[in-house]
């Protein structure tokens, strides 16, 4: 499994299906931001990571420009993943509170970390195509990680990508369940749980709060601990 893992994470790496993302992230690369001018850029697409024998899988929406496009990890060295990695710590899911580059130390227990898009869009704004192109390696990842049971979705344009990728492998519902921060529901063999995307428009305006936060990730893990 972790071979075939590897596998997509490098046809992932080396995706260019979106001409405008591939432009986009190549150019962010290019001219950085002021405060990561002495740094190396990843500027590709980000496949996920995680324990390959995880029960939970963490859905987002892309990359963050000067966030993982930087990184080259998800949610590394942005203020969402700030957010996501110490509410993961707390539930359990994560050695460290906190990820700033690719090499810090951080390990994921019984949890893998993707995105519904693969590469930094701009304005934080995926097309509907570029969506879409991406949602086979969703798709692949579900199929390779054989013990996840939860999906927790950041935001609802993850809840949505996610319900599109379980149509894709035959899980079809016959009405579409209603994103909300803390909703719940069964696609297939899965349990989804919605959270309000840990941005910075949610995050600075207490829409989402840690406590809430929190209680996603908690009640991930005590459905975790039910299948394992």
């Amino acid at each position: 499994m972790s071979n075939a893992l590897d596998e997509l994470c490098e046809t992932v790496i080396n995706c260019r299906l979106c001409p405008r993302l591939v432009a986009w992230r190549e150019e962010v690369a290019r001219t950085k931001r002021a405060a990561f001018a002495d740094e190396d850029y990843w500027g590709r697409p980000l496949p996920g990571f995680g324990d390959p024998k995880a029960h939970v899988l963490v859905v987002g929406l892309a990359p963050a420009a000067h966030g993982g496009n930087r990184t080259g990890r998800i949610f590394t060295g942005d203020r969402s993943g700030d957010w996501l990695f110490r509410a993961m710590y707390h539930a359990g899911f994560a050695n460290q509170s906190e990820s700033v580059h690719l090499h810090d130390g951080l390990r994921l227990k019984d949890a893998y970390v993707a995105a519904a898009v693969r590469c930094a869009p701009p304005a934080n704004k995926p097309t509907p195509q570029e969506r879409d192109n991406c949602l086979p390696y969703l798709a692949r990842e579900l199929q390779l990680l054989k013990q996840t049971r939860i999906i927790v979705c950041l935001g609802s344009f993850a809840w949505d990508a996610v319900l599109r990728t379980g149509r894709m492998l035959g899980y079809v519902l016959s009405r579409k369940p209603r994103f909300g921060h803390a909703s719940e529901a069964d696609l297939g063999p899965y349990v989804l749980l919605g959270s309000y995307h840990p941005s910075q428009q949610n995050t600075f305006t207490g829409r989402l709060t840690e406590e809430m936060l929190d209680a996603v990730f908690s009640r991930a893990a005590a459905l975790a601990g039910r299948v394992s």
